[in-house]
């Protein structure tokens, strides 16, 4: 797969060092914003990429595309962007690191071990540095809602993708948010299924150990960690026995997506980018019902 990638920021330098690893991945491109540009032209020549771009356009057009989460603002972009793709024939798809993790599909297996499911409880509170600076007068991309910044967005977007990637679609979502200056600090979001009550904790504002919990009639799963890297989890049944999981082939929460999205590319698998859209969009309606109940508007 030869890969064109957007932005010089944190995400993308924590990014190529990782994915040197996967040679099946040719770096094509980098795209930069002119006041970047130097920056560009640095990490081109460490991890040998072809070429730096400054133009969307000259970079983009016509390609198959991976983009990160949260996939959208809304999801009426969404199936806007998944109409574009599909009519061209081109993979779309999110890169959301939980979905691909072995622990994530070792916990999706086992399930039915812990018989009839009752709670779910995700908490992914990560005190941030901006807030400070938010609190101060200045607001970064990660606390303005015209970028798709605060809790919900950036943390809690995981326990949704989590939770749906299990569950599916929710009966009822409801939001309820700390909303600073027009954006959600932390907050608790609460999805309802006929038999199953799920709360996703994210906050900005303030933190706590992250881990998240199942639990069923005939015992329970708990993640150690966020639910974004998914590192370990430890199975409880109702006598007291644990076993522990560390399945995660390899270090870095994004390697086991990418392996996937190289294969994907490479043998133009539609019915998994479709599949994959669809779990997407599910995941954006609950967004969209978060965001109203909460009163909030991004963008």
């Amino acid at each position: 797969m030869r890969l064109g990638i957007l932005g010089t920021g944190k995400i993308v330098q924590e990014f190529l060092p990782m994915v040197k690893t996967i040679p099946s991945i040719e770096l094509a491109g980098l795209l930069s914003t002119p006041r970047s540009v130097e920056r560009a032209h640095d990490l081109q020549q460490q991890y040998q990429i072809a070429t730096v771009y400054t133009e969307y356009a000259t970079l983009l057009a016509g390609k198959n595309v991976i983009c990160e989460k949260p996939f959208t603002l809304v999801a009426e972009q969404l199936a806007e962007l998944k109409d574009l793709a599909l009519s061209r024939d081109l993979v779309l798809i999110e890169a959301i690191t939980n979905q691909y993790l072995e622990n994530y599909q070792a916990i999706r297996r086992d399930l039915p071990d812990l018989g009839k499911l009752k709670i779910i409880e995700c908490n992914y509170s990560q005190y941030s540095s901006r807030y400070d600076q938010f609190k101060a007068g200045t607001v970064l991309p990660a606390f303005d809602p015209k970028l798709g910044g605060g809790a919900l967005m950036d943390l809690n977007i995981y326990n949704i993708h989590f939770v749906v990637g299990l569950l599916g679609a929710p009966t009822h979502v409801q939001y309820l948010a700390n909303v600073e200056r027009n954006i959600d600090t932390s907050g608790i979001l609460v999805l309802s299924y006929p038999d199953i009550k799920v709360v996703c904790i994210g906050a900005k504002d303030c933190t706590s150990p992250v881990r998240s919990t199942i639990q069923g009639t005939n015992g329970s799963i708990v993640l150690n960690g966020p639910t974004n890297t998914v590192e370990s989890f430890t199975k409880i049944a109702h006598d007291g026995t644990a076993t522990d999981y560390a399945g995660n082939q390899a270090a870095h929460r994004m390697h086991a997506e990418f392996v996937a999205f190289e294969r994907i590319v490479a043998e133009h698998d539609m019915a998994t980018v479709k599949q994959q859209l669809a779990h997407s969009e599910t995941v954006m309606a609950v967004v969209d019902q978060a965001v109203a109940s909460a009163g909030l508007k991004l963008g």
